[in-house]
């Protein structure tokens, strides 16, 4: 758990897509590149802390006044230093019941993988990663589900994204909120509006112009599992597919402007925080979790830079990037 005394805390697919097989051509590839692009996104965001002291070595012929102005700085940056590292701690999971074999299979872009990737990274559950090839799909052919994310945990097997979660948290003994009854509506109430509307709202984001799409399946190309031919026809066949895919969900959720209905989203969150850090208070909650794993995919490519420079979420989604922290993925061994 993170404490802090003595300082104040530092501020800090979609789915429906199936849809009668979309378009001439072929379908089904259409069908499964619409999968793996719903976000087209830039996962890798800076999780570079920096180092706001450093040690000096006392010369010996240094006086003893210059050494105790020394070893005083130096105590009082080592426990400066313990304390920003507090303030940006994860949350360990206690070792009885923390999971040994974790294997995650994904798309690299997918949102309900990277809701699922905050949640292990925030409470430091190694995890191995899968990337499933969009088109074979071969790397889950013996699973009866065909969808991302799947999770594998000490050999038993998850599917959907929020009943991951939710097993999750039961299997790791995550604490209820002090306030349990209201504070159990709330979590839950924002982390149906996640899979139910903010989703929903990413892709015709993402894909709003023909460079937008360009730009996400630059991303897409070079991170997901293609083979070299793949590759050279998803980004520009994969881009124009989802451009006009965009457009169809755009009219599926009336969305009339999709920047619009971003940043509506986006201060309607920071509402709902009512002036906290979280919405779970002083740490963040599954809610947090939920919001923040969606949309760290997009959050470099234009559409999130957009969000940011147009709304409020911009502090608050620093302060999850700082409380989640380095993913705790591990490099899984070539099968």
């Amino acid at each position: 758990m993170r404490r802090v005394t003595g300082l104040s805390a530092v501020h800090r697919a979609v789915d429906g897509l199936s849809a009668t097989q979309l378009a001439a051509g072929n379908p089904v590839n259409h069908y499964r590149l619409s999968q793996v692009a719903l976000l087209s996104t830039n996962s890798n965001y800076s999780s570079a802390r920096s180092h706001w002291f450093s040690n000096n070595r006392i010369s010996e012929n240094s006086s003893r006044a210059s050494a105790h102005a020394v070893a005083g700085t130096m105590l009082f940056s080592v426990a400066a230093t313990t304390i920003v590292q507090e303030v940006h701690a994860k949350e360990p999971v206690q070792a009885k019941f923390r999971p040994n074999d974790v294997v995650l299979y994904q798309y690299e872009a997918c949102p309900f993988c990277n809701k699922v990737k905050a949640f292990l990274d925030y409470y430091d559950i190694a995890y191995k990663v899968i990337e499933v090839n969009p088109i074979s799909k071969k790397e889950i052919k013996w699973s009866d589900y065909k969808k991302v994310p799947i999770l594998t945990v000490d050999g038993e097997h998850m599917v959907d994204s929020s009943d991951i979660i939710d097993k999750l948290a039961k299997r790791i003994n995550l604490n209820a909120p002090a306030d349990s009854s209201s504070g159990d509506d709330e979590e839950k109430k924002w982390r149906g509006w996640v899979d139910n509307h903010l989703v929903h709202i990413l892709s015709p984001n993402i894909y709003r112009s023909a460079s937008e799409a360009i730009e996400s399946f630059d991303y897409i190309t070079s991170h997901g599992n293609f083979s070299f031919t793949e590759r050279l026809v998803a980004k520009y066949a994969g881009a124009t597919a989802m451009y006009f895919v965009s457009k169809k969900l755009k009219k599926k959720y009336n969305i009339t402007d999709e920047r619009k209905a971003l940043y509506e989203a986006a201060e309607t969150w920071v509402d709902a925080l009512n002036g906290r850090d979280f919405l779970g208070g002083v740490k963040p909650n599954l809610a947090d979790l939920a919001v923040f794993g969606v949309l760290r995919p997009i959050r470099y490519l234009k559409s999130g830079k957009d969000m940011v420079e147009n709304t409020r979420i911009g502090n608050w989604y620093s302060r999850m990037e700082d409380a989640v922290g380095a993913p705790s993925r591990i490099q899984a061994q070539p099968e």
